[in-house]
């Protein structure tokens, strides 16, 4: 797959898969409401995605990685800003595997539960996020400054 930055990734590469925890995601969508849990949780990504960066940085397994990658229903919103690139899914299987799966887990998780479902269903989709470890350090490696005494 040939990113937006120009790196390819291939068959065979390393990946970092990315998952949200679905458990804290649906206590901080009955604490909070839907939408201020949406923000809090976008928040906490940019977080682990720093932490990510310093980890590759700072680990040599991690130096093998070349991109991480997740599927997602949450496309439309949650990701804006965060510097992943969308891509559909090349195989209709787990497409469909997929939009089952994750339709599935937003009608237990989100607290409009299945009227939301059928709301959106056409805007439903899981897409793949893509991000090159390139445009990951880019984005979030912290500059260190040295200290001048």
């Amino acid at each position: 797959m040939e990113c937006n930055d120009g790196h390819w990734v291939h068959s065979g590469d390393w990946v970092g898969e990315l998952h949200l925890d679905n458990r804290q995601v649906l206590q901080l969508s009955h604490s909070v409401g839907p939408d201020r849990a949406a923000l809090m949780t976008a928040r906490m990504l940019r977080n682990s995605l720093k932490q990510i960066s310093l980890a590759m940085d700072s680990t040599p397994e991690l130096a093998k990685v070349k991109a991480l990658t997740g599927i997602t229903l949450l496309h439309r919103g949650i990701i804006y800003g965060l510097g992943f690139e969308l891509h559909p899914m090349k195989s209709k299987w787990f497409q469909w595997f997929s939009t089952y799966y994750l339709r599935l887990l937003l009608t237990v998780l989100h607290p409009g539960g299945k009227r939301r479902v059928k709301q959106s269903t056409e805007k439903l989709n899981p897409m793949m996020l893509m991000m090159t470890k390139q445009a990951l350090m880019e984005r979030y490696r912290k500059e260190v400054i040295p200290c001048r005494n």
